[in-house]
């Protein structure tokens, strides 16, 4: 009896591609390489980028502020956790949750939500943390994970200062003078500058972000049905590098000029401020962590709901296509 030995079938490319897009190999990437989100992806990066910066939030409600004569020594925010999520996820979804973390978890279920005011905060934090995870290209790169973090305080607290200064100068403010000082101003700001570089930026912010980046990249990822960050790959969400973006900048800056102003001019519009902690206690902090809880576990299951849908759909017509390819 004799065999007939042949070549083997060889797939064509477009049967490969497709075979591997239903594996997950090419699932998320659009034209020019660029990775496309789908809804529930951007909303599980948004919303927990918005709990984790809450909680560590809610952790420095417990840590005492220390006062060196009129500079305070204390922890602005751990840096290291938003710059983490900017790192690893898209820049532009991650940056938009963070800073609304602390405004919900933090302000408003605390009773201490200052208005129209605090969106001086939002804008500010928003763009140091777009800025910074759009700069990190290669997740392991312990050079641009340093850039990144001293980006994110730099960014907010120059901005920071810069709103004090303008307060001073227009007058709305009084200025917090050392005696005999009268630049004393300038020097204060300086000195809360560098404080909190060197403790937000790289006590919590650079040293354990250059260990804690490099050690979930390509593992946390696929827990939310993501690709990993691949370094150089172009990412849906990061600043362009174009003179559109800093205009654009140059002008969240100075919005939250004015709604600082507004604070100043007693214009506190929405403000809420029972200050349940002063009055319950910090076991009353309890309840915003319950709160995160329940918003990052219910935004999970309906995102991994949506995504499940759309890998059925998604599939469904890759085999319509494989069906009706085979037919002719």
């Amino acid at each position: 009896m004799s065999l007939h030995t042949g070549s083997p079938a060889v797939p064509d490319d477009s049967t490969t591609e497709r075979t591997a897009a239903r594996r997950g190999a090419l699932r998320g990437t659009g034209p020019g390489g660029l990775r496309e989100l789908a809804p529930p992806q951007k909303l599980m990066v948004f919303v927990l980028s918005m709990s984790l910066f809450g909680l560590s939030n809610i952790l420095l409600e417990v840590v005492p502020d220390v006062s060196l004569g009129p500079v305070d020594v204390s922890v602005a925010y751990f840096v290291f956790v938003p710059l983490t999520m900017v790192a690893l996820f898209s820049p532009f979804w991650a940056a938009l949750g963070a800073p609304l973390g602390e405004i919900v978890f933090t302000d408003l279920l605390m009773g201490d939500f200052s208005g129209l005011s605090e969106i001086e905060g939002f804008l500010q934090m928003f763009l140091a943390l777009y800025v910074a995870g759009s700069l990190i290209r290669n997740p392991r790169s312990r050079g641009q994970i340093w850039l990144g973090a001293l980006t994110v305080v730099v960014i907010d607290k120059v901005l920071s200062a810069l709103v004090d200064l303008s307060k001073v100068w227009v007058g709305v403010e009084d200025a917090e003078l050392v005696e005999g000082l009268p630049q004393s101003i300038l020097l204060l700001e300086g000195i809360g500058l560098g404080v909190d570089v060197i403790l937000s930026g790289i006590l919590f912010g650079a040293i354990p972000a250059m260990w804690l980046i490099p050690a979930l990249h390509g593992r946390i990822e696929p827990m939310l049905g993501l690709r990993p960050r691949v370094p150089g790959e172009p990412v849906q969400g990061t600043a362009p590098r174009s003179a559109w973006f800093v205009v654009v900048a140059l002008l969240l800056s100075v919005a939250s000029f004015v709604f600082a102003f507004l604070e100043a001019w007693d214009m506190s519009v929405g403000a809420f401020e029972p200050d349940f902690v002063g009055t319950y206690g910090d076991g009353f902090l309890w309840v915003s962590v319950a709160a995160l809880v329940v918003v990052g576990g219910a935004t999970f299951l309906v995102a991994r709901r949506g995504q499940a849908r759309d890998a059925a759909r998604r599939d469904g017509a890759d085999r319509a296509d494989d069906a009706a390819r085979d037919a002719r």
